[in-house]
């Protein structure tokens, strides 16, 4: 018994859960999550799959796991002193900024919206509209409503972003989206026609904030 404990010991000692959690957040972000296997990961850790199930029992496990990993670690951005507003907003570009950098997360957030790191902003965001005296009746709706503005937006924006081949720039992109929007009926596409300046030149970032503020006001202004 005695040689069995001291065995598993310096196993637990080589590989720990945090690299393996660690090993496949930077895998996920190589290859995404087809390519998230154990034999891929024991390859990157340089180990056997059987050393990482004595950590981890599988895949999804795994996955739940890395996004909780990823979440916590943008959380901690946020400042832990500010008003209710500004730490929403911090939450919300701390999410836009993960997604962005990690679009496996948003995949992982909206399939399974009851685990831990869906629960860690649900919770965050809640306890700041507690803070700015929403109502109890209110609480569920509007903390539902800024979390999956978060979420989809951060979601469509990394989405966007992997659609642009390498070499076709931004700025060029609007441009010519801007150009077309001009040219359509004016009849049938009035709005979309007197906006197209506007997409030209928006920023990502400034849009996403914008809504979060325009909730936000919708929220306050019932209170």
């Amino acid at each position: 018994m005695a040689k069995a404990t001291r065995g598993s010991e310096r196993r637990e000692d080589a590989l720990s859960r945090e690299r393996i959690v660690d090993a496949a957040i930077q895998l996920l972000d190589d290859e995404g999550e087809d390519g998230l296997t154990f034999r891929a990961l024991a390859t990157r850790l340089a180990t056997g799959p059987g050393a990482i199930y004595w950590h981890i029992a599988n895949k999804s496990e795994l996955l739940v796991a890395a996004s909780d990993a990823v979440v916590a670690r943008a959380m901690s951005e946020v400042p832990a002193f500010a008003t209710p507003h500004k730490a929403i907003r911090g939450i919300a570009v701390g999410v836009f900024e993960m997604i962005d950098a990690h679009p496996w997360v948003g995949a992982q957030l909206s399939h399974a919206p009851w685990r831990t790191a869906m629960l860690q902003l649900f919770e965050r965001i809640g306890r700041q509209l507690q803070a700015l005296r929403v109502p109890r009746g209110a609480w569920f709706t509007s903390a539902s409503a800024l979390l999956s503005y978060i979420i989809s937006v951060s979601v469509q924006n990394a989405a966007n972003g992997r659609l642009f081949e390498p070499s076709v720039d931004r700025a060029d992109f609007l441009e010519t989206v801007s150009a077309q929007w001009k040219e359509l009926d004016a009849h049938a596409y009035p709005f979309t026609r007197s906006v197209a300046a506007q997409l030209r030149e928006h920023d990502d970032r400034a849009e996403f904030l914008a809504g979060i503020d325009l909730i936000l006001a919708g929220i306050t202004a019932s209170l």
